[in-house]
């Protein structure tokens, strides 16, 4: 079945015009353009803010004008992942979908499901002649995915709306009314490279699931740069191990699913006969859970400058010390991560060394807790620690009105309780919030599977049923 033809045909026609724009976090400059000429073109109010953000107003239709404003609000980047083998440039590239059963896909990259199908829906309702709604006023953030920009450079005033529908969560029988706070952990240090001494060995780790890594980060996924760490540290105290290069996981908010170490070593058939050694009981580990992990172990004949058996040892060491994975489960809300760190990316060129981490609490005290002990560890290894990017959670008001309402729509049409719920994720609004605290808050969505890696994919029959409970929201808003 062509793209063209499911339904709701509306929302898949504006996702797949979405997707065609390439719209990279931090990069985009074409999608912002594209939105503002979607508004212009429909006659609408539309306005750009000095960060980027897209703001467009529409009228509410005949005999919602009592109604309260509504925001309806999703953010206009994207993660970008593709598999090692897949050739595609996300900067100058639209996604290339296909429909495989009741999902829709990429070919081999992210699919900009979270969130364009909540970018897609807003553009689906603002365009709309039939669809009954009160006004609104359409927010398109930037950023979201590396920084959260776009929410944080969002200025108390810009926005009237008494009620935010937030449309980027990604399971349909949820209603999220919280989410974690953020904060970035970068260590680096500049080593002095020498001749290396020994043989050389190239570690290989790839075909990990990855995934979000704040929705994801509670269900034991591999994490490529715990698995590399792991296997360094066997030889690390017979084996003289000088570093060479590390080129190991991505982006923050992604779980590593793939990556590579280049090490010089005493005896390379001793090292790679324990690390081989270790391998398979890495693989057992994961055997139901990382079907698809491959751990490659070989001599490699380029040898390189490298890094000291010193400055090596501290690296490897902090590699093993340094928390990844759920730091501490919610003692309030069952089932709830309520502190976590992902070790997201480790590049060694050069002498020139970059640890970046993400760490999420929905408690503040709790996310700075993770970030020290975090930088406790990088520290004694001898490296410099830089925090930024700091965001705050969203705390829940489950007795807000707005949720109510969408508790009763949900349970008269489809015949169950919704899961009202906080997730684990970096929601922007706890950003928004702090600018706009009277404003009741409330995020939800189809279901998306694997975001934030290439296996993403967006079920059908969920986004029908999200797009008939947003629909039912709008058209029973109460009066102001």
């Amino acid at each position: 079945m062509e793209l063209s033809q499911l339904e709701p045909q509306i929302v898949w026609k504006n996702f797949a015009a979405l997707n065609s724009v390439p719209r990279p976090s931090k990069k985009e400059e074409q999608v912002i353009e594209f939105i503002k000429n979607f508004g212009e073109k429909l006659n609408l109010e539309t306005t750009v803010d000095e960060v980027g953000n897209v703001i467009i107003k529409k009228p509410a239709t005949s005999g919602m004008e009592d109604r309260k404003l509504i925001v309806l609000q999703s953010h206009l980047d994207m993660v970008c992942q593709k598999n090692n083998d897949v050739n595609f440039d996300f900067e100058t590239q639209g996604i290339q979908m296909e429909v495989d059963g009741d999902w829709v896909k990429a070919k081999g990259t992210t699919l900009g499901a979270d969130n364009g199908l909540g970018v897609a829906s807003i553009m689906s309702i603002l365009e709309s002649s039939d669809i009954p709604h009160p006004a609104l006023e359409a927010l398109f953030t930037i950023d979201e995915e590396t920084g959260m920009t776009g929410a944080k450079g969002l200025k108390p005033g810009q926005l009237e709306g008494q009620i935010l529908l937030n449309l980027d969560t990604e399971e349909d029988d949820e209603i999220d009314i919280g989410c974690a706070g953020g904060i970035d952990v970068t260590a680096s240090q500049n080593y002095k490279v020498e001749d290396s001494n020994g043989q050389i060995v190239k570690i290989t780790v790839k075909g990990l699931q990855g995934g979000h890594s704040g929705m994801d980060i509670h269900k034991g996924f591999g994490n490529a740069n715990v698995i590399l760490g792991r296997l360094l540290y066997t030889g690390l105290y017979n084996q003289n191990i000088q570093l060479i290069s590390i080129d190991s996981g991505g982006l923050r908010n992604a779980i590593p699913r793939e990556g590579n170490v280049v090490l010089s070593v005493r005896n390379s058939v001793e090292f790679i006969e324990d690390a081989n050694n270790l391998k398979a009981e890495i693989l057992e580990e994961f055997a139901d859970i990382e079907k698809d992990l491959q751990i490659n172990i070989e001599n490699f004949s380029t040898p390189d400058k490298a890094i000291s058996e010193g400055d090596s040892k501290n690296i490897i060491l902090a590699l093993k010390s340094a928390h990844n994975g759920v730091y501490r489960m919610s003692p309030d809300v069952k089932d709830l991560v309520e502190s976590s760190n992902n070790i997201a990316r480790v590049e060694l060129q050069n002498g020139e060394l970059k640890i970046l981490n993400l760490s999420r609490s929905s408690v503040e005290s709790s996310k700075n807790s993770v970030a020290e002990q975090l930088k406790s560890v990088y520290e004694l290894a001898g490296m410099e620690v830089e925090f930024s990017g700091s965001y705050p959670g969203w705390k829940p008001k489950p007795g807000s009105e707005i949720v109510k309402i969408m508790e009763k729509i949900y349970e008269r049409d489809f015949g169950s309780k919704p899961a009202v719920v906080a997730c684990h994720a970096g929601l922007e609004c706890g950003i928004i919030g702090a600018n706009y605290p009277e404003m009741e808050m409330v995020s939800f969505g189809p279901t998306i599977r694997g975001a934030h890696s290439p296996d993403e994919k967006a079920n059908i029959p969920s986004l029908q049923k999200y797009w008939g409970f947003l629909k039912e929201i709008l058209a029973n808003i109460p009066a102001k």
